[in-house]
């Protein structure tokens, strides 16, 4: 899904904003995450999976695509390095997390000796992930509306750029 849905959500974060899409797809992983869990069974067939792998793979791409966007309009020009820098470092640590988490919850409740005790170890660890998702889609309704931060006057221009617009302004 992400080949397919990335590009879109790039195109559409420059046009709408990044926060209603990192809502939109960390709900939608959510869902998914949480279908999977419900639906899990040592029986279970792998068509019976696909809608929530798809569901999640959409959200996916709606969050991951648009995030730099929101990182780096949160910033000015000159550190674009520094918050690009940091938000690969915050979501590589995410994913260490993520994973020593979940694999605790999964070996506190199942293993690999049988199929129903690899799905009984599964299905917590999947709840816990939908749950960590959905804690993260509340959270990212509290970001504020995008905006560019202005970038820092340099020695050689030591005039504001809203005290520019203001003279022009009154030129007018």
């Amino acid at each position: 899904m992400p080949v397919f849905v990335a590009p879109i959500a790039g195109a559409l974060s420059d046009r709408i904003g990044g926060r209603p899409l990192l809502v939109a797809g960390l709900a939608l992983q959510a869902i998914g995450l949480g279908w999977l869990a419900a639906v899990a069974s040592p029986t279970v067939a792998y068509l019976t999976m696909v809608p929530a792998f798809v569901v999640a793979g959409v959200g996916m791409s709606l969050f991951f695509a648009p995030v730099a966007n929101v990182v780096l309009s949160s910033v000015r020009r000159d550190q674009e390095g520094i918050a690009s820098g940091a938000n690969n470092a915050i979501r590589e640590l995410g994913g260490v997390f993520g994973i020593a988490v979940l694999g605790a919850v999964f070996s506190a409740h199942g293993s690999y000796a049988s199929g129903s005790a690899f799905v009984s170890g599964l299905t917590p660890a999947v709840w816990v992930g939908a749950a960590a998702v959905a804690v993260a889609a509340a959270a990212a309704l509290l970001l504020p509306r995008s905006r560019r931060v202005p970038a820092v006057s340099s020695a050689a221009d030591p005039i504001p750029e809203a005290q520019r617009v203001q003279e022009l302004d009154l030129v007018r």
